[in-house]
């Protein structure tokens, strides 16, 4: 049985996907505020926590920043009213690992939260830690050291990065990749993973426009040669 934090203001909304979310047989714990959330997140540490945006004391863009500076690794999914890319995209770069637009399907909804829950299990099997040249990546902490100096790294190039020292050698699908690291619909057309891809290769590889570890296969996807 899993833990989720919900964090959410209407209290229709609260209800309904509360009242599902126990019919599916998770527990639930409760907060009607920014506060409370995050100090519900930082002492029960859910399974799967679901933010809403605008919330009363702390909004949910101010509790997720401040959960993963602090290093909150919980699956986040965010739940806002609001429909402009721009906050979508603000809520990922945050590191929420999901976005849902209200109102949405209850269904839908939880069945984000399941796949969260599968990728939170699968990433139990995954590397620990990855090393090469003088690249030392602690997928643990959340920590990328280079020549002894850290390397910025968002959570979603360590996701990618992850899975294909998962699966070292061999060549990953760019539609497995968007589904495993980022929950998109293999149906949306999006270069999201070839510009995050290019980005390690600046922070990694010796000669980004030579590269050697994160190997492009044309038509097909990325590997990474250890």
């Amino acid at each position: 049985m899993s833990l989720i934090l919900l964090v959410e203001d209407d209290p229709t909304i609260h209800r309904a996907v509360r009242d599902n979310l126990r019919f599916e047989r998770h527990d639930v714990l409760s907060a009607t505020d920014g506060e409370t959330g995050y100090r519900l997140a930082t002492e029960k540490k859910p399974d799967v926590m679901i933010l809403d945006v605008m919330l009363p004391k702390m909004t949910g863009f101010e509790v997720c920043r401040k959960l993963r500076a602090e290093g909150f690794m919980t699956p986040i999914i965010m739940l806002t009213a609001r429909g402009e890319e721009g906050d979508r995209v603000l809520g990922l770069d945050l590191g929420a690992d999901d976005y849902v637009t209200k109102p949405c399907s209850i269904k839908e909804l939880l069945a984000r939260v399941r796949a969260q829950l599968r990728r939170a299990g699968a990433a139990e099997a995954m590397p620990k830690e990855v090393r090469f040249d003088d690249i030392a990546i602690d997928f643990l902490r959340y920590e990328a050291i280079r020549d002894g100096k850290p390397v910025d790294m968002t959570r979603k190039e360590f996701g990618l990065l992850r899975l294909l020292a998962a699966k070292s050698g061999e060549v990953v699908k760019r539609d497995d990749l968007l589904v495993e690291v980022w929950g998109y619909d293999t149906s949306t057309s999006t270069r999201t993973v070839d510009n995050h891809v290019l980005t390690l290769r600046t922070k990694l590889e010796k000669n980004p426009a030579e590269p050697q570890r994160l190997v492009t296969v044309h038509g097909v996807g990325y590997k990474l040669v250890l």
